[in-house]
């Protein structure tokens, strides 16, 4: 019993101590631990320490900046353990030599300035005709000598022409007396049987308004149709202005030459436009030229020498041979701004002779162009003249001769002006 005794006391000191030695080491084992955590610590902040001195003011004033120029990855620098580094960026690179663009030599002793180019080209039809209204043949550039304004052109271009026709039959059809009426409608039949197939015609009557009674064809049955067509009239007022300044206006539009054949007495009783309205749409017209057909001349003529040209204008008319007069010069005005010509027929076989040289004189032309000395664009009127001139260069004028070796009257028929171009900017 003792023995037991003895050996349990024994063994229960041996687990005592056991676990007081267990105690002992765990405890230094935590010891240690803690110590070398501290001393790990330690060495981590004085090595950050070391690193990272105190940021002295020089340096402080450095890192602003740096801050000023951007920080980080914006300034254009790597990241690191502590942040991003700033760096300045590198600048781009400039071109090799080679690559870059040749700047063009500039020749010192000329001036900066820039240039435009505007010049307008002014082109004539012209008939030259003789006394009895045949075209003459043959002459060239040289005879020619355009004067615009007074000054001397210099012709560029020439040829002798003869070429389809484009025109409008303008045509009065008022209620006023028969014969006017029956010129009227006869010139209109006559001037159809000359046309050629490759001509265009257009036909268009007026009294107090416009009527298109055939638009422009190469059929001559449509221009016939529409001319008998004209069978009663409309109305006794003859509003010419309003009819010739719509007919310029539609024809504007039309390219190239264009001629306006116009049958009518000349005067006008209810147009709202004025006579200045009128001279200056046709002065102004481009590439239009107007012969005008002057109706009734027989009857005037019979009226005035058996004293009864009163019955000719109206009740309220104080001066009616006058009022007839300024109905001529009106069409003459026509005809004389554009090129024209004017004719008054008296009798029937007369109007074959008028058609037969409109169709000879506008058939065969001569075609002039050339650029203006005076190049201003301000749309100012420029009055033109052609002459014709010995080829000798003397100026002197030229002298034509017949067969017979006769001299021979001629006149030059040409527009007397035109308008120049205003400058659009």
């Amino acid at each position: 019993m003792e023995n037991a005794t003895k050996r349990q006391l024994e063994m229960r000191l041996t687990q005592s101590n056991h676990i007081s030695l267990f105690s002992k080491v765990n405890a230094g084992a935590v010891g240690f631990a803690l110590v070398l955590i501290a001393a790990l610590l330690a060495g981590g902040m004085n090595q950050l320490s070391a690193q990272s001195p105190t940021p002295t003011p020089q340096a402080t004033n450095q890192q602003g900046q740096q801050n000023q120029q951007g920080s980080g990855a914006e300034a254009g620098g790597p990241g690191g353990d502590i942040g991003p580094i700033a760096v300045p960026k590198k600048k781009e690179e400039e071109p090799k030599k080679d690559d870059k663009p040749k700047e063009p030599k500039k020749d010192e002793t000329m001036p900066n300035f820039s240039m435009r180019v505007s010049s307008q080209l002014v082109t004539l039809d012209v008939g030259v005709l003789t006394k009895e209204g045949m075209f003459v043949p043959g002459l060239k550039k040289e005879n020619f000598r355009v004067l615009e304004d007074g000054v001397p052109q210099t012709v560029t271009n020439f040829n002798q022409t003869q070429a389809p026709i484009t025109a409008v039959m303008l045509v009065e059809f008022a209620s006023n007396f028969y014969p006017f009426e029956y010129d009227a409608i006869n010139a209109s039949y006559v001037f159809a049987q000359t046309l050629k197939k490759e001509d265009w015609i257009a036909l268009i009557s007026f009294d107090i308004r416009a009527r298109i009674l055939a638009d422009f064809t190469q059929d001559k049955r449509e221009i016939f149709e529409g001319i008998h067509s004209l069978q009663i009239p409309m109305s006794a007022e003859t509003n010419l202005f309003d009819a010739l300044f719509d007919t310029i206006d539609r024809l504007e539009t039309v390219e190239g030459r264009k001629y306006i054949i116009l049958i009518a007495s000349g005067r006008d009783t209810f147009s709202k436009k004025t006579l200045d309205q009128i001279l200056k749409k046709v002065k102004g017209s481009k590439d239009i030229s107007i012969y005008s057909i002057s109706t009734g001349q027989a009857l005037r003529n019979w009226a005035e020498s058996h004293g009864a040209m009163p019955y000719l204008c109206p009740i309220t008319s104080f001066a009616c041979s006058t009022e007839w007069a300024q109905a001529d010069n009106q069409m003459k005005s026509f005809a004389k701004m554009t090129g024209g010509r004017y004719y008054a027929p008296l009798f029937e076989g007369s109007f074959k002779d008028a058609f037969a040289d409109i169709g000879n004189t506008i058939r065969n032309q001569y075609s002039l162009a050339y650029h203006p000395t005076n190049a201003a664009q301000d749309g100012s009127y420029r009055k033109i003249k052609v002459e014709l001139v010995a080829p000798d260069g003397s100026g002197k004028p030229l002298i034509i001769r017949d067969e017979k070796n006769h001299d021979l009257k001629y006149q030059v028929v040409a527009r007397e002006g035109y308008n120049a171009k205003r400058e659009v900017e």
